[in-house]
């Protein structure tokens, strides 16, 4: 499946179907994620229910601590 993350075209497993599947690989494991989904803010508690389709636009934004 072919989806834009953060402005980066890329080509997805086919069970990657959710939100939650995506923030699962490696690159965002464990991260605390706000995610927009095709404009759309998606909150926490959907993210297994929101379902990705081709060519569809994500945006993850990751906090960063510090000082």
């Amino acid at each position: 499946m072919n989806l834009i993350v953060n402005g980066k075209g890329e080509i997805y497993q086919e069970d990657c179907r959710t939100v939650a599947d995506l923030l699962n690989l490696p690159a965002w494991n464990r991260r605390l994620v706000i995610v927009e989904l095709n404009g759309e803010i998606v909150a926490k508690e959907d993210y297994s229910t929101a379902l990705l389709g081709d060519g569809d636009r994500i945006e993850v934004v990751h906090f960063v601590g510090g000082g």
